[in-house]
């Protein structure tokens, strides 16, 4: 998806950004139903706009073992996307859902950071 404009499916013009959230989220398939997160209605308070993106994901159970993979998942996914410097997921109802939201935020720095760490490592 990064560096392709996403048309609207009736040809109209580029898609707004939340066509291309879901379409993203779309491409994170539960390998356990081999259905993506967004048809299993995973995420709620969905929210995008040109400068950040945010979503909760309730994984599909409690113990559910894929949960931090899931939403590292979704995050990749929404860095793909030109535009918005921030992304973020929260996870609930899992029962390790501090620790996986902490680690979440470890991931998921906004996109500037992101690209200045990046530049910092090749100059090392």
């Amino acid at each position: 998806m990064a560096g392709t404009k996403m048309r609207r499916n009736d040809g109209s013009g580029p898609a707004p950004i939340m066509d291309k959230v879901i379409a993203g989220l779309r491409c994170v398939i539960d390998p356990h139903t081999n259905i993506s997160v967004y048809d299993m209605r995973l995420i709620s308070d969905l929210k995008a706009d040109e400068n950040a993106i945010t979503m909760t994901f309730r994984p599909t159970s409690p113990f559910c073992p894929l949960a931090f993979d899931l939403a590292r998942s979704m995050i990749g996914e929404m860095w793909e996307l030109d535009g918005p410097e921030i992304v973020r997921v929260t996870v609930i109802g899992h029962y390790q859902e501090d620790n996986i939201n902490k680690a979440l935020r470890a991931l998921a720095p906004t996109k500037k950071t992101k690209k200045k760490t990046k530049k910092k490592g090749k100059k090392a």
